[in-house]
């Protein structure tokens, strides 16, 4: 792997594009640690340690610690995936957002547009509710008052909105001149930012510090295992055979090779585990909006306990599902094999071709969506009886989420070593 480290840096082209990524993502960082104007810093920390609840210490996970600081960054990037979802959904529901998605490239300018207006209207309602929240008898945070507390709400909530505009666009940038998928390496950098802590956390859980020191261990080996089974269920396949007939084309014979369709186990990646944690976090945010006593209790019984395991089995496993079904379409699949002369030997092409690719890409998805499921639940069933941080740090739902684009990640960096005829991090 360091080998393959330094070649990537061999490469003007691919050295350009990584460092630009790692720029971007510094500049994140260092924005979760810039408070917004007029927030009294270490008064609002404590504060938040010892007012939030779960879901609230949840939410700040996946920020990387930018809303307990109150930075300019506290929405992170939640506005944009729950944005993210609904164009994903609507595409289903409205004619005119599924035309789009079949249009090329301009139907996916008309999409991506109309997400970032709408991640702008969430992070708009998001900021009013974390002003609202923290302004509470909750958190009973006073503002600078040498300004009217009108000029420095709207101060603030213009601030949040402005760092969720900000980093939509970083991970935008990311994606179009850097390495990888922006945002997804902006949820990846948040949540490895809190590991640190959440080890010396869970060292310090304990009097005796020799017994912190053996758990920490522990909890480490565990993880470092469980690595490779993710990394070989991410790269599984299933094949499916192909033959192509032989054809005379001119003076050649055309086809007369054997082939194969590869289907991911778990072909949906890390997004059906991202979803599924914005939704079921979504009731916190609305808490924050309206700060109502019973939708709080609500947002902390789906941030924890059986109602949490549950949900996030079931809608793991939706969204596997429901984002397969997005990127392979076993209709389009199939009408190519038969444009090519391509047959699945002993299935008929057409309609017989297309049941036999659905009935496999069901089969496959399955095991795969809940493997993912376990991974994200069993961490959180330990976490709710230990109360370990690191555990809740280094949970299935981050674990699986810094695996997956660790890996999709490293595959486009291998793509482009290729391309100058370097080996890749995958022999």
């Amino acid at each position: 792997m360091l080998s393959s480290i330094i070649d990537a840096f061999k490469v003007p082209e691919l050295r350009k594009k990584i460092l630009f990524t790692l720029a971007i993502l510094a500049l994140y960082r260092f924005g979760a640690y810039v408070p917004v104007p007029g927030i009294p810093f270490n008064e609002f920390a404590n504060q938040f340690t010892q007012s939030g609840g779960v879901s609230m210490t949840m939410l700040d996970l996946f920020t990387g610690g930018a809303l307990s600081n109150f930075s300019v960054f506290s929405l992170g990037i939640m506005p944009y995936i729950t944005a993210s979802i609904i164009m994903q959904l609507m595409q289903g529901v409205i004619p005119a957002v599924g035309r789009w998605a079949k249009e090329g490239e301009s139907g996916r300018k008309k999409i991506t547009q109309v997400t970032r207006y709408l991640t702008l209207g969430l992070g708009l309602i998001n900021a009013i509710g974390y002003l609202f929240l923290f302004k509470s008898q909750a958190y009973g945070v006073v503002f600078s008052t040498e300004v009217p507390e009108l000029l420095t709400d709207f101060v603030v909530v213009f601030t949040l909105v402005a760092g969720t505009a900000f980093i939509m666009w970083m991970g935008e940038l990311i994606t179009q001149r850097g390495i990888g998928n922006g945002m997804s390496l902006i949820i990846f950098v948040s949540i490895v930012s809190r590991v640190p802590s959440a080890i010396f956390s869970s060292i310090n859980l304990t009097a005796d510090l020799g017994m912190g020191i053996a758990i920490t261990a522990l909890i480490i080996l565990v993880v470092l295992a469980c690595i490779p089974a993710i990394i070989f269920v991410e790269r599984a396949q299933r094949r499916i055979p192909v033959n192509y007939a032989k054809r005379v084309q001119g003076r050649k014979m055309m086809g007369g090779q054997s082939t194969y369709i590869p289907l991911k186990v778990n072909a949906a990646g890390v997004i059906p585990i991202i979803f599924a944690s914005c939704l079921i976090y979504f009731p916190a945010q609305l808490a924050a909006l309206f700060n109502i006593e019973w939708l709080t209790n609500v947002a902390n019984a789906m941030s924890t306990g059986w109602i949490n395991w549950i949900l996030t089995v079931l809608l793991i496993v939706f969204f596997a599902y429901f984002y397969t079904s997005m990127v392979f379409n076993p209709e389009e699949t199939a009408d190519n094999l038969r444009k090519q002369g391509g047959f699945i030997p002993g299935v008929r092409p057409g309609t017989a071709t297309v049941t036999y690719i659905k009935n496999v890409l069901h089969r496959v998805t399955l095991p795969g969506g809940i493997f993912i499921a376990a991974i994200a639940v069993v961490p959180s069933i330990v976490f709710f009886f230990t109360g370990n941080t690191l555990i809740q740090a280094f949970g299935g739902t981050s674990i699986l989420i810094m695996i997956g684009v660790a890996l999709d990640t490293m595959s486009k960096v291998e793509s482009q070593l290729k391309m100058h005829n370097y080996d890749g991090f995958f022999k």
